[in-house]
C-alpha cells in the first residue's frame, strides 16, 4: 500500500493529522492547476480550500487508484464550476446593464401609450375573469401575485402536481380564449 492510499485510510479512521499530511503534500499541487485557468492568486486559494473541502468529503468514494490524478481532477472541476459562475455572473450583469439602458432611453410613456396599457390590462383582466373559478385563481396567484407553486398549494390545499396542472389549462384556457376576443 503506498503512502497516500495510507494517508487515505487514516482519513476514513478519523485521523485528522493524516488529512493535514494531505493538504500539506498537494496544496501546491492543487494551486498550481487552480492558478492555470484562474489568473487571481485570492480567488485560486479560495477554490483551493473548497478542493480540500471536497476531497475530505469525498474520501470514502476514493476507489485507491492514482490519488494525484483523482485530486488533481477534482481542482481542475472545482476551477471549471467558477469559471462557469463567473461567466453566468457577467452574462447577467451584462443583462441587467443593458437592460436599464433601454430603460433609461425609453422615456416617461405618452398619453396614448397609457391608455394603450390601461386597455390590454382591461382586456386580460375580463380574459382571466372569463376562465373556471379554479384556473382563474391559480391564474392570478402565480403570475399577478408571484406565488410560487408551493404557496399556491398550500392556500388552494391541494398537491404541487394539482398546481402545475391547473396552471397549464388555465393558461391553455387563456390563450383560446384571448385568440377569440382579439381577432374579432
Amino acid at each position: 500500500m503506498d503512502h497516500d492510499a495510507k494517508l487515505v485510510q487514516e482519513c476514513l479512521l478519523g485521523n485528522e493529522d493524516a488529512f493535514f499530511e494531505i493538504v500539506e503534500a498537494y496544496k501546491e499541487y492543487v494551486f498550481a492547476i487552480i492558478l492555470n485557468f484562474i489568473k487571481d492568486s485570492y480567488i485560486a486559494e479560495d477554490i483551493a480550500q473548497e478542493v480540500f473541502l471536497q476531497v475530505y468529503r469525498s474520501l470514502p468514494q476514493f476507489k485507491n487508484k492514482n490519488f494525484k490524478a483523482w485530486i488533481g481532477k477534482i481542482a481542475v472541476n472545482k476551477a471549471i464550476d467558477f469559471k462557469r459562475t463567473q461567466k453566468k455572473f457577467y452574462e447577467n450583469e451584462v443583462m441587467q446593464e443593458k437592460e436599464s439602458i433601454s430603460i433609461a432611453e425609453n422615456k416617461m410613456p405618452t398619453p396614448e401609450d397609457a391608455l394603450l396599457d390601461k386597455e390590454q390590462k382591461t382586456k386580460v383582466d375580463e380574459a382571466v375573469a372569463g376562465l373556471p373559478e379554479i384556473y382563474g385563481r391559480v391564474l392570478r396567484k402565480y403570475y399577478f401575485e408571484g406565488k410560487t407553486y408551493q404557496q399556491i398549494a398550500l392556500e388552494e390545499n391541494i398537491t404541487v402536481k394539482a398546481v402545475e396542472s391547473r396552471l397549464y389549462r388555465a393558461k391553455k384556457l387563456f390563450k383560446k380564449s384571448w385568440r377569440r376576443e382579439n381577432i374579432t
